[in-house]
């Protein structure tokens, strides 16, 4: 992934712009990048109006993380809650050292102990593959080629080559909307790893798709202007709380008892049945931070045979 964008630099170098152009860019793009990177942690513990709990405060999570950071072997991140109702969770820092593992108040009284285990194992699992880092990497390369465009096309650069002004705002468009799919894609495929990170930390597939399965219920019982509160920090979430709605009616298919969960024999059917996506929900997972609910399930389903 970081090869193919770095790719795309290097052509941006050679074929559109200068070197000159091209620092000058890269160096504002990345001052950006580095400052939201610095401030980032303050401003998600502001807009989630996080509070950090102390060990005697809330023990049980305390003890979980504690447990999973071992297994591991990273440091005990920060556990925090934040007073949002919600069913939701995240991990946020600058490193791994930085690490800080949170939980809304909605999903504290959602989940059994084991299902809320399986997703701080996930939670984990994103600080251990430093994926604030990587996607903080990758965003740069978008950033860059939205600053060329908006300048070739808006912002009066490059009045003594008119000619190929227009030319090169449009291929920087197209290669900004090009590289912005890329991190979407990025995105999705590190959901997959801490899934996978999750259950290689103990917790059982079917206890992870069961917590999935809760909160898109929770998710879409949510009022709709208290979800557009949460939408600029979705992608730190374990799902993609807008999309919940539109995921009930498949995911329903799945809990063949009623139950409420989905235990280790359905999970079994899923894995040995085929999974049919209509072109919309493609389309949509295309545009989203969040692989589609049912390849998710049906990738924690294949897990199971190897936990």
């Amino acid at each position: 992934m970081l090869g193919i964008m770095f790719a795309i630099v290097y052509a941006l170098i050679v074929v559109i712009l200068p070197p000159a152009d091209f620092l000058t860019y890269g160096i504002l793009a990345s001052g950006m990048m580095f400052i939201q990177y610095m401030i980032g942690p303050k401003m998600v513990e502001l807009s989630m109006r996080v509070k950090y709990v102390s060990e005697e405060e809330a023990p049980e999570l305390h003890q979980m993380v504690e447990e999973l950071a071992r297994a591991a072997n990273i440091p005990k991140p920060k556990v925090g809650i934040s007073p949002v109702q919600l069913p939701n969770a995240f991990a946020f820092g600058r490193s791994i050292s930085d690490g800080r593992v949170c939980v809304t108040e909605g999903i504290l009284g959602l989940l059994s102990k084991d299902e809320l285990r399986a997703v701080l194992g996930h939670e984990i699992s994103h600080l251990k593959n430093r994926d604030v880092t990587i996607i903080t990497m990758l965003s740069v390369i978008p950033t860059i080629c939205w600053y060329i465009a908006w300048s070739t096309m808006w912002g009066g650069y490059g009045r003594d080559r008119r000619g190929s002004q227009a030319y090169i705002g449009i291929v920087a468009f197209i290669l900004y909307f090009l590289t912005n799919l890329l991190v979407l894609y990025g995105s999705r495929i590190r959901e997959y790893f801490a899934d996978r990170g999750s259950v290689m930390l103990g917790n059982p597939p079917h206890h992870l798709a069961t917590a999935l399965y809760k909160l898109v219920y929770g998710s879409a019982k949510t009022p709709r202007e208290s979800l557009k509160q949460m939408e600029g920090y979705k992608a730190f979430f374990l799902n993609d709380p807008s999309r919940a709605r539109q995921e009930i009616a498949e995911l329903s298919q799945l809990d063949l008892d009623l139950s409420g969960t989905i235990d280790k024999d359905e999970l079994e059917m899923i894995r040995r049945g085929r999974i049919s996506l209509s072109t919309t929900d493609r389309l949509i997972e295309l545009l989203s931070t969040h692989p589609n609910m049912l390849k998710r399930i049906k990738y924690l389903s294949e897990l199971q045979s190897t936990s």
